[in-house]
This record gives C-alpha cells, structure tokens and sequence, in this order.
C-alpha cells in the first residue's frame, strides 16, 4: 500500500463549505467536559487529585480550542466556538485567542516581536527601554524551570498589558470577544461554587498548573532562524502529546494547519527524514530531553538576533 504524505490527507480533508463532521473530535470535546465535571465533583473526596485532574482536562480544552481554530470538528467557526465557549482556563477570551493565533501562522514572520503575537523576543530597542530588574525577570523566563512556575504570571500580566495598550480598528470586535468571554467566566464561576463546591484559589491552582503544563509545550515551539521553516521545532514523542494533540509535531502543523489532531503523527512518520531536513534538525527526541537542556540554561537572549527597529 503506498503511504501517504501531509499533501494527501489536505486533499482528502473535507472543505470548509462541506458538512463533514470529524466526530472522533466531537467525542473527545464530550468527553473533556464530562471529565471536567467528574474531576470538580471530586473535589469533595479528594482535593489534591480534583486539582490535578482539572489541571489536565483544562490543558486538553485549551488543545480543542486550539482544534476549533483550525476548523475542526465542523467546518462552521460558530459551531466550534459553541463546542469549546467555556472558558476553562480563565485567561484568554476564546475569540481573542483565535485573532492572535491564525496571525501567529504567518510562517514568514515567525518570532518577529512586533508582527507574531506568541513571540517571546524583544527588539532591541524595545528591550533596552526596560527597567533592568524587568530584563533580569525576562532573560531567566528562558529558562524553561521559570517558565514553568513564574511563567503563566509573567504571561498573564503581559497579555492583559498588551490588551489595554492595543489600539486599532478592531476595538469593537475586541471588546464583543471580552464580553463574551466574561459571560463564559461567569458560568465557569457558577459551577465552580455551586456544583463542585470548590473555593476559587483552588480552581485557580488547577489553571496555573494547566498553564505551567502548557508552557512546557510551548517553550520550545519556535526559535529564530533565517530560514522560516528551522524556526518551528519537532519533539517527536511525549507521553503528554494526547493531551497536546499532538501538537509536539509543531512544524507538521505549521505546513499543514488544517490536518485534524489525529492524523499529525502519520503525517509526521511518513516523511520523518524530510521534516527534519525542512526545519534544520531542530528536534527533540521528547519533553525530558528539552527539560535537561534548558531547565536551569536559558535558551535564547531576550532580545531578537535580528530586530532591532524602534
């Protein structure tokens, strides 16, 4: 039988005019709601395993959204975002997300701090401007130990930052994106409180822990090379990829945004020679490989090797 490439499965994927539902999706989003609810109702038994539990099925429902955005399960953007409204997360309004991510997937302007919005770099100029102790802050958040713990903080503060400064045309539709996403963070609030019977710092652990697991993936994900295509790493295997949807295979993604989660790794087994040749064999075997590198040894300056304009 003859394999096929990431080019055929584009082909054989459904339009997004065609009604195809990808309904091994559909289960999995049940699913991660239903395991939601089981995980808080927990809480009453055993605290410490409702945490955890959250923790993980909140890393999975951000990974469906980030499914939603792509055009999956349905072909209809409105059926996705009903899907995965709830704002399990807590942090970044659903619609707000989908703005700043589709802009990220301009492949040519990958790391650049002022046209990729998941850019961690600075220019220069930028980065010079800052109060040193901020510097400091920043060039050890490279180091994937502070990611992880002071990291989501760090993100949080310079994504709502970001949201107050942004100015531009687009302002009722970011506001209609934060009033939407305040609704979903009230419904979020009821069940917390009223179903599970949980105090809010101990649903606000289970999304920092979420978030800090999300910057494991997220910290080697993309890196400054001349080339665009070097600038997007393969982790090749992970026990947590199901709950990446296996998005560890981030250039694969990169060159064919629209494969549904599912299909990535035959995609990625089928040609595994010419990925890595296409991304100048930035590749890790899997995550503890880029936690023995980096947990304690910054990755990269904070200031961008190229960018430099004010």
């Amino acid at each position: 039988m003859q394999q096929r490439t990431a080019a055929d499965y584009d082909q054989v994927r459904p339009t997004r005019r065609g009604t195809a539902i990808e309904w091994r999706t559909v289960l999995l989003i049940a699913g991660c709601h239903a395991t939601w609810l089981a995980a808080g109702l927990l809480y009453t038994v055993t605290a410490p395993g409702s945490v955890l539990l959250l923790a993980l099925t909140i890393v999975l429902h951000s990974s469906l959204q980030h499914e939603a955005i792509h055009g999956h399960p349905t072909r209809r953007a409105g059926w996705n975002e009903a899907l995965l409204f709830l704002p399990l997360g807590m942090l970044v309004p659903y619609r707000r997300y989908r703005d700043l991510h589709l802009r990220h997937h301009a492949d040519s302007r990958l790391t650049d701090p002022y046209d990729d919005p998941e850019s961690y770099y600075l220019a220069l100029c930028d980065y010079r401007r800052l109060p040193r102790a901020v510097r400091v802050l920043l060039s050890w958040n490279n180091r994937l130990l502070v990611r992880m713990t002071l990291g989501p903080s760090i993100a949080a503060v310079g994504f709502w930052l970001a949201e107050c400064r942004h100015r531009g045309g687009d302002a009722t539709r970011r506001r209609r994106a934060w009033h939407l996403h305040a609704l979903g963070l009230l419904g979020v609030a009821a069940i917390v409180h009223f179903g599970f019977g949980m105090p809010a710092y101990a649903y606000l652990g289970a999304a920092y822990l979420a978030l800090s697991l999300l910057a494991l993936r997220s910290f080697c994900e993309h890196r400054w090379a001349a080339a665009p295509d070097g600038r997007t790493v393969i982790v090749e295997r992970s026990l947590l990829a199901p709950l990446f949807l296996n998005n560890n295979l981030h250039l694969v993604h990169h060159k064919h945004p629209g494969l549904p989660w599912y299909v990535l790794p035959a995609a990625y087994r089928t040609r595994r020679a010419h990925w890595q040749a296409v991304n100048g064999g930035y590749v890790f075997p899997n995550y503890a490989a880029v936690i023995r590198a980096f947990a304690l040894r910054r990755k990269e300056p904070v200031a961008h090797p190229e960018c430099r304009r004010g």
